[in-house]
């Protein structure tokens, strides 16, 4: 009989073969929302550059329903193994445990975070009717017209409406929230005159913003783009503190092996960095925004778990 220590050796050693390997199979990407929007386009544009490092198949499995719930419930009781991996979002991973009493799904304990991946840039619009061009003057306007401004939004709890109230809690402003289905509908009544800004997707605005019918401010990042160099962010045109990124981000199953998720991290980094990957998302206002090591996005999310969770206090949105 071999002793103990030679046989925990080879266990070892044998554990440590798996993950060099790795992967030797195909890998599920599930997507908790509907094909064709900038969280589907952006998995289907890096899965091909994933599947040439590894050798094996990146397959894409949408599973919208419940505002992102039901495909998050599926990825928290997927098996830890690595060869499954969820791409996530602001909402459902860092909004949405702030505005309901009984999510399935914990976005801390019951997953493994993996990487940070980009940025889905949101700009602040203004209806060209509105005698603003700067976020100074935007919020002197709104203070000398208390609530006779509107702004829309894709929905309540989304990244957009959320960025309405920060902005509202950070300045004093008082503005009114129109709640639409999507970021289209809240565009259309902008374009009509019916509210007067939106903090809006750049894929969204950006026809508009082209044609002259809209004028974009400011954008909501931390940092300027390359791509709209000369529009300033919302903090530095005099709002300090803030900043909204609607960030896309990849996690595993609860219990994933550190040595796989540290893996999956610096291949997600890779692909998110190829110039193919960047020229093709750039084009839809959606930029790479990477972090160092996994502990380095969980850090971040729960940050963002926190910061979210006083916006939604602060404005008072009720809870379901």
């Amino acid at each position: 009989m071999r002793p103990v220590s030679a046989v925990l050796l080879l266990l070892l050693s044998a554990a440590g073969h798996a993950a060099d390997v790795y992967p030797t199979k195909p890998i599920r990407m599930i997507l908790p929302v509907a094909p064709g929007g900038g969280a589907d386009i952006t998995a289907r544009t890096i899965a091909p550059k994933l599947t040439e490092m590894w050798g094996q198949q990146v397959i894409i499995d949408n599973r919208p329903g419940g505002g992102g719930t039901m495909g998050m419930e599926i990825g928290s009781r997927a098996n830890p193994d690595g060869y499954t991996v969820i791409q996530s979002s602001i909402g459902p991973s860092a909004i949405d445990v702030s505005l309901h009493s009984k999510l399935p799904y914990d976005p801390v304990k019951d997953f493994t975070p993996i990487a940070r991946g980009v940025s889905a840039l949101n700009v602040l619009v203004v209806h060209s009717s509105l005698p603003v061009r700067s976020v100074k003057e935007l919020i002197s306007h709104a203070k000398a017209n208390p609530a006779k401004l509107n702004f829309g939004s894709s929905g309540v709890g989304h990244a957009d409406h959320l960025a309405g109230e920060l902005f509202k809690t950070l300045t004093g402003v008082k503005m009114e929230h129109v709640a639409y289905k999507g970021g289209a509908p809240a565009m259309t009544e902008l374009l009509g005159g019916n509210i007067e800004l939106i903090f809006a997707t750049v894929s969204t605005a950006v026809p508009y913003m082209k044609s002259g019918r809209i004028r974009p401010i400011a954008v909501t990042s931390e940092k300027r783009v390359a791509l709209f160099s000369d529009i300033p962010t919302v903090a530095e045109s005099g709002v300090p503190g803030f900043a909204v990124d609607n960030w896309y981000c990849f996690l595993g199953p609860r219990g994933m092996s550190k040595t796989i998720a540290a893996k999956l991290h610096t291949d997600f980094n890779r692909a998110f960095e190829n110039p193919e990957v960047v020229k093709r998302l750039e084009g839809l206002g959606i930029f790479p925004f990477l972090l160092p090591t996994p502990d380095a996005f969980a850090a971040y999310l729960r940050s963002e778990i926190a910061k979210y969770a006083r916006i939604v206090k602060e404005a008072g949105i009720p809870t379901d």
